[in-house]
């Protein structure tokens, strides 16, 4: 048996926004209409450390199936360290036999795929029109979602901030039509009187139960669209914090994108997307950069 391997710079080349945008549209869909399966992921938490793990494997069945799982390990320093913060593997293996087929980086994937995700319910909810962006955060997820804003607004006009460059994120969140917090922030970064009539936020940064980029005020005056509801209300500190439940939930964005939910629904409404990451974005995502690997001939397989 033998194995795909692919390297970050591979993986990186492989999966271009274009085509994550919709796959990613695609599988969050499919994940609304029951196709595929995914627990809650479990964290490693090592009361001296830092940072933790997180397992986040997937299923689906079908002429197709296959599994998925990404071990990855988030440490918040590796920035300082010209590293990226998400750091790990994203392995598939045969849905029939159970063999090990790829071996893919996860950093790469998990920052396009978060991105792409961020697109699409940008795409989703926001108010037509809308084409001034603000992102608050300048590393690896910064970067990823201004290629993904430009890839849904036309003649997107975008501005980034981060803490080094002084002074607050105010200015140009109230400039904005559509805000993206892609920060390591424990509290706040982005407050609801900053925000315009009709701004949709899409909240990327915050992971965990204990850290949150977005104020209370914020969450309650929104129509709230998760990634999932499951994940929210376990991993959320925008919920879990201020101690909101499922009630504050208006829909998962496949709900919204299979027509269940119909999202926005006027012009000066204010719109959140909460996003967590999900175990079937990763798979499918690396499915994508292997079969357009094998289509070209890129990585390394090695005997397993």
């Amino acid at each position: 048996m033998s194995v795909l391997v692919l390297d970050a710079r591979e993986v990186e080349e492989l999966l271009t926004m274009a085509e994550c945008i919709e796959a990613m549209t695609d599988v969050l869909s499919a994940l609304a209409r029951d196709e595929l399966h995914q627990p809650l992921r479990p964290v490693v938490r090592p009361p001296q450390a830092k940072g933790l793990m997180g397992l986040m494997p997937a299923h689906r069945g079908g002429a197709r199936a296959v599994y998925s799982l990404k071990e990855i390990v988030i440490t918040p320093d590796n920035p300082t360290r010209g590293l990226d913060a998400h750091q790990g593997a994203v392995l598939l293996h045969d849905g029939e036999t159970g063999e090990l087929r790829a071996i893919l980086n996860a950093s790469p994937i998990t920052a396009i795929r978060t991105a792409a995700v961020s697109a699409v319910a940008t795409r989703a909810l926001a108010r037509p029109g809308a084409r001034s962006v603000a992102i608050i955060g300048s590393g690896v997820q910064g970067q990823a979602h201004a290629e993904a804003m430009r890839a849904v607004l036309d003649d997107a006009e975008i501005r980034i901030w981060s803490r080094r460059d002084g002074g607050t994120a105010e200015e140009i969140v109230r400039a904005a039509d559509i805000v993206c917090t892609c920060t390591t922030s424990r509290e706040p970064v982005v407050r609801h009187e900053w925000l315009a009539a009709g701004a949709h936020v899409n909240a990327v940064g915050a992971s965990v139960p204990t850290s949150r980029e977005l104020t209370e005020e914020t969450v309650r005056a929104a129509t709230l669209v998760v990634d999932r509801r499951e994940s929210a209300l376990n991993e959320a500190g925008e919920l879990l914090i201020p101690g909101l439940g499922e009630d504050q939930i208006a829909a998962e964005l496949g709900e919204v994108l299979t027509g269940a939910h119909a999202g926005r629904s006027s012009d000066d409404e204010l719109t959140v997307f909460k996003s967590l990451g999900l175990a079937v974005e990763d798979l499918a995502a690396a499915e994508l950069v292997v079969r357009k690997a094998r289509e070209r001939g890129a990585g390394t397989e090695v005997s397993f």
